[in-house]
C-alpha cells in the first residue's frame, strides 16, 4: 500500500516527471495483455498507481494532506497484495458506431475474463468492487479486476508453468498463452515487488 512517504511534492515531482513517466511505460510495456483485438488488460503495480497518483495530484493541483489521502484511498485499492494480480481492462474499438454496439453485446465480458495456472481450476476475475459499471443495455469501456491465487498456483506461476487467458464470454471467446516476459513481471506481485 502507498502512503504519503512515497510520494513526491508537486515541486519534485514536476523535475523529475519525465524520467519517471518513461520509466512507468516500460514498465507498463511487460504489464500489458490483449485478448485478441478489442480487450487490453493493465496490470496494476505499486509504480504504475505511484505514478497515476502523482499525475492526479499535478493535474488537479492537489497538494494539501485530506486530498491526498484521498487519492491515496482512491487509488491503493489498485495494488496487488500478494495474493492477486489486479488489472484495468479496458474494451477498444476505434469506430464509434461499432463501440456502441459491442458494450452493447458485452455485457458481463469482464466476469469471463481468467487465469488458469497449469492444470489447476480457471481464477475468474472478481469486478468493479468500487461501483456498477454496467447497465440493462450495455456495458463500460472500462473494467477493474481482481484475481485471487491460492499458495499452490502462485508457486506454479512463479515457477514458470504454463499459465492461460482468456475470455468465455459468448460474444467475446478467446484464450491466449501468457509469454514468458509478461509471466515474470507479473509474478513480481506476488512478492508485493
Amino acid at each position: 500500500m502507498l502512503t504519503r512517504q512515497d510520494l513526491l511534492s508537486l515541486e519534485e515531482y514536476a523535475e523529475k516527471r519525465s524520467a519517471i513517466r518513461s520509466d512507468t511505460i516500460q514498465i507498463k510495456k511487460l504489464r500489458e495483455v490483449n485478448l485478441g483485438e478489442h480487450i487490453r488488460m493493465l496490470f496494476e503495480n505499486k509504480k504504475t498507481v505511484q505514478f497515476q497518483i502523482q499525475e492526479m495530484l499535478r493535474i488537479e493541483k492537489i497538494f494539501e494532506a485530506d486530498g491526498i489521502e484521498e487519492e491515496l484511498d482512491v487509488y491503493n485499492s489498485l495494488v496487488p497484495e500478494g495474493s492477486n494480480l489486479k488489472a484495468t481492462m479496458m474494451i477498444e474499438y476505434t469506430d464509434v458506431e461499432e463501440r456502441v454496439e459491442a458494450l452493447s453485446k458485452l455485457i458481463g465480458v469482464e466476469r469471463s475474463i481468467y487465469f488458469q495456472v497449469g492444470s489447476h481450476d480457471k481464477v475468474f476475475a472478481i469486478c468493479n468492487e468500487d461501483m456498477e459499471r454496467e447497465t440493462d443495455v450495455k456495458t463500460s469501456a472500462v473494467h477493474f479486476m481482481r484475481f485471487e491465487f491460492d499458495q499452490d498456483m502462485i508457486a506454479e506461476f512463479s515457477s514458470g508453468a504454463s499459465v492461460k487467458v482468456g475470455a468465455t464470454h459468448p460474444h467475446y471467446n478467446f484464450e491466449i498463452i501468457l509469454n514468458s516476459e509478461i509471466q515474470n513481471a507479473l509474478k513480481l506481485d506476488f512478492n508485493n515487488s
